[in-house]
């Protein structure tokens, strides 16, 4: 199988652990329900970025999963957390969207969906460790202008769409201090319970 993605490692890694490009994500060990989504949505334009939606237009649904299946497969170490820019008002107010969210806003914690630890949770819930603060603010910011979908109920697109520019800074800033935990892999199913449905989550 290593030899079949040899074409995503330019911009994901040899492992999928990524590069230094900070706008191409870790595959390695996400949910392999949660990598196959994204393949899926690449494939079928959901989301577009055009070397991806190109490179997955005519392979079929059984390929992509076993590409899914190869990246959650692989278990290189987190790099190490990137030191901040932002001023410590800043990581504070990150740590508290993150941790415990602001139930006034309408906004949970992002731990409350991708679990205390941040490493997800089987079978398509994502780690948020180990990715650059420009991804997940591209990331965060696609959802809110609707430009990034998944499945209704969309509940990426809702949380983000109650987030301020400051919000999303400082929830990339702090999620980037966060250093790896000793056991990095996605939580089994049904480790918690979700605060809502959501339709990119198999019942």
């Amino acid at each position: 199988m290593a030899a079949r993605v040899e074409a995503c490692t330019p911009c994901h890694g040899n492992q999928g652990e990524g590069t230094s490009d900070v706008y191409f994500p870790r595959l390695a060990g996400k949910p392999a329900g949660y990598l196959y989504n994204q393949l899926l949505a690449f494939e079928n334009g959901r989301r577009k970025y055009p070397p991806m939606n190109y490179l997955l237009e005519y392979l079929g649904d059984p390929y992509l999963q076993e590409m899914a299946d190869y990246f959650a497969s692989q278990h290189p170490p987190l790099p190490a957390p990137v030191p901040s820019d932002v001023s410590q008002d800043v990581l504070r107010h990150g740590e508290a969207l993150v941790t415990r969210g602001d139930a006034s806003r309408q906004i949970p914690a992002c731990a409350s969906c991708h679990g205390p630890t941040l490493t997800g949770m089987e079978p398509a819930i994502p780690g948020l460790l180990g990715l650059r603060p420009n991804y997940v603010s591209a990331q965060l910011g696609a959802w809110r202008y609707g430009t990034r979908t998944a499945k209704a109920p969309d509940c990426m697109q809702i949380v983000a769409g109650h987030l301020t520019e400051a919000d999303v800074t400082a929830v990339a800033a702090f999620l980037a201090t966060r250093p790896a935990p000793e056991n990095a892999a996605p939580v089994p199913k049904g480790t918690y319970i979700l605060p809502f449905f959501c339709g990119s989550q198999p019942n």
